[in-house]
């Protein structure tokens, strides 16, 4: 069975799943830390930036071996939403650790919601891409 032929059809709205699901525990997490109840520390930062830089490079380094090979429909689809969510999670990770913003800012709070914004895209693409590629049949 050729990549072609995978049925990702039907995980497609898998990908709008990942989308809401993301927005909304971005806005969540905006809301709580303007709240003061969530408060991203150095550490987690740090954490997210490792994963968005690890994330990065398996992506480069898969798509070297993979080459030019016939995709199913949904592939690039997933790959855009796993491809923006580690470089949002870079950016946005990247730019908490660096600029020293006040906890209870809204400034602070929207980027705290981008950042999880991206870091749950990150991770919601993946489980997308995962199952397109096992072509798990719904």
């Amino acid at each position: 069975m050729s990549m072609h032929d995978c049925n990702c059809g039907c995980r497609c709205r898998c990908g709008l799943t990942a989308l809401i699901a993301s927005l909304l525990l971005g806005v969540i997490a905006a809301f709580l830390r303007i709240t003061g109840v969530l408060n991203l520390t150095t550490a987690f930062l740090g954490a997210a930036f490792i994963i968005a830089v690890v994330y990065l490079a398996v992506l480069i380094l898969s798509m070297a071996v993979m080459g030019k090979r016939e995709a199913c429909a949904c592939l690039c689809t997933h790959l855009r939403k796993l491809l923006a969510g580690a470089l949002g999670t870079f950016l946005f990770a990247l730019v908490l650790l660096l600029i020293d913003v006040a906890a209870a800012s809204v400034i602070g709070a929207i980027l705290a919601g981008v950042l999880i914004f991206f870091f749950t895209l990150m991770f919601a693409g993946s489980a997308c891409l995962i199952r397109c590629l096992a072509d798990c049949r719904d």
